[in-house]
């Protein structure tokens, strides 16, 4: 069997149309069509559900699905080792990282291009639930994202650093009220990422311990989006503290910690000790050299101040 066929295969499966599919592996659309044709007659089986276009997979082509995931992910993997034996790591690292962790993007970016010259990286911002979920489907090397609230399943992690929140104003906004308890940051005018999103799932988590939630003005899935609303003087929002050095030298933002959570346990981690956040690789075996080169440097990783150390 061709892994070509099977690439087909899945593309089709992922951009649900055969004309996408074609381009993104590079062939025309009748080479493409006549590829998974072939599988479909290599394994005796119809796949694709056809109705003048596609229309879904069939039920052998769903029960294949994981199966023809897996098969290119090892078949990418062997060229790799074979290539690596004698010689330095080469291609593309697929990287997803929730929005709270891209500050750290350019460190991890650093490190591992310039212990590996060679290595080009691909950087997609995604969900937790995301990460998980294209890992185990093969479609992303490695993540970056929480490890203890809603931990991934099935991953191997590196700490990288501990995540607190803070309150982000615009100078001549909201008035902020001094002492800042909970309660009164409840009834604040917020802006916050949405419910999809972990970091506002941990928020809201924690403030449900104090018998407290949170009903934002207005929801984004980005903080850039969260800061524009902010810097308009009528909203403030929650951000991670790693990004208060993004908003260095900016004469309209103002920030002030949040309070601190105190004693009460979520799992193994303390609120006051903040989110763990970290590097997470597929627990395969045998692991992809993709995979173990980020887990190497994710270990070596010294990240600069503003970075509370996990």
């Amino acid at each position: 069997m061709q892994t070509r066929l099977v690439e087909y295969f899945l593309a089709l499966e992922r951009e649900g149309h055969f004309a996408r599919a074609a381009a993104h592996c590079n062939v025309s659309q009748p080479t493409l069509s006549a590829g998974i044709a072939a599988l479909e007659a290599q394994l005796g089986k119809r796949l694709i559900r056809r109705d003048r276009k596609y229309a879904g997979l069939t039920a052998e082509g769903e029960a294949i699905l994981p199966w023809a995931r897996q098969l290119v992910a090892a078949a990418d993997a062997l060229g790799q080792a074979a290539e690596t034996a004698r010689g330095p790591l080469k291609g593309e690292l697929r990287l997803g990282a929730i929005p709270a962790a891209m500050p750290a993007i350019g460190c991890l970016a650093a490190a591992m291009l310039a212990r590996y010259p060679g290595l080009n990286m691909s950087v997609r911002a995604l969900t937790s639930r995301q990460i998980e979920r294209e890992l185990a489907a093969f479609e992303l090397d490695a993540g970056l994202t929480y490890l203890d609230f809603e931990p991934p399943a099935h991953a191997l992690s590196v700490p990288l650093y501990v995540e607190r929140t803070m309150l982000v104003s615009a100078v001549d906004g909201v008035a902020i009220p001094d002492p800042l308890d909970w309660a009164a940051l409840a009834t604040l005018p917020l802006c916050l990422l949405h419910q999809g999103m972990q970091n506002r799932r941990i928020l809201d988590a924690r403030l449900a311990e104090r018998g407290l939630a949170l009903r934002p003005r207005v929801t984004a899935d980005s903080y850039i989006a969260l800061l524009g609303l902010v810097q308009q003087g009528r909203l403030c929002s929650i951000i991670p503290d790693s990004h208060a050095t993004l908003l260095e030298g900016l004469a309209w933002a103002r920030t002030r910690p949040l309070p601190d959570m105190g004693e009460e346990s979520w799992g193994e981690e303390s609120w006051g000790e903040g989110s763990r956040v970290g590097v997470i690789v597929s627990d395969s075996a045998p692991m992809g050299p993709l995979a173990q080169a980020v887990l190497g440097v994710a270990r070596d990783l010294r990240l600069p101040p503003g970075f509370r150390i996990a």
